[in-house]
């Protein structure tokens, strides 16, 4: 097993007054050569956006992009002829492909909203543009991993062009769960939305992002009430 942490206070950092962002690898300002990406995993972003403010209308080819909101209303609209608002609870999804336009903007006046914004390197280029948009409320369950994504247009969650799979778990403190890889060669990166966890040993805390390769399994156990964001993605070079 080869493994990479990322502590929360290493992250770029960038305050633009309406926005204020975490980037776990390098992203726009903020740039580390040996943090460019995990794998297909590209980009992971924990942004918060000011009430009302939010991303005009910009481009976008050949990336998969998932938004998972943490709170508030996020109002998008695309060249595709979207207009739609995720929340919290809901997971979104495009498929860059050929190319997009889409903005993004906070829909409440009052309060900010917090969200992630996740890129992974698609498995095929140049593909017709897609958008989907699902909740995840029924999908939930308790002290156990729970899949988001996935490589199938029929598994639970939404899809993307690339052999990862996503799972959230929502784990009270004590309580243990093991997830098995999925595809051979496949690395995962874990990310700890909120709480204390220890991942096959390695102890972390809220924000903190912990890479795995070479394995066929990992362990998460709870050291406190805590939610963790499983990304298994290929391990593709830089």
């Amino acid at each position: 097993m080869k493994t990479v942490l990322h502590k929360a206070d290493t992250r770029g950092y960038a305050n633009h007054g309406w926005l204020l962002a975490r980037h776990t690898f390098s992203f726009a300002n903020y740039f580390d050569p040996t943090r460019i990406q995990f794998g297909a995993l590209r980009v992971l972003n924990d942004d918060q956006i000011a009430g009302g403010r939010g991303f005009g209308s910009h481009p976008h080819e050949n990336m998969e992009i998932i938004t998972i909101p943490l709170e508030g209303d996020l109002e998008h609209k695309d060249s595709m002829g979207n207009g739609t608002v995720i929340k919290e609870g809901d997971v979104q999804v495009m498929s860059a492909g050929t190319g997009i336009l889409h903005s993004e903007y906070n829909k409440n006046e009052d309060k900010a909203v917090k969200l992630f914004q996740i890129w992974v390197f698609p498995n095929q280029e140049d593909v017709k543009p897609r958008y989907d948009q699902i909740s995840i409320a029924d999908l939930k369950k308790k002290n156990e991993f729970y899949q988001i994504l996935s490589p199938n247009p029929d598994d639970q969650g939404v899809w993307i062009h690339q052999d990862a799979w996503f799972h959230l778990g929502d784990f009270e403190a004590g309580t243990q769960d093991t997830y098995t890889i999925k595809k051979p060669g496949n690395g995962v990166y874990a990310f700890v939305i909120e709480g204390d966890v220890t991942i096959n040993g390695q102890v972390l805390n809220r924000r903190d992002g912990y890479g795995l390769t070479e394995l066929d399994q990992l362990t998460v156990t709870a050291d406190s009430d805590a939610r963790v964001l499983l990304m298994e993605v290929p391990m593709i070079d830089e």
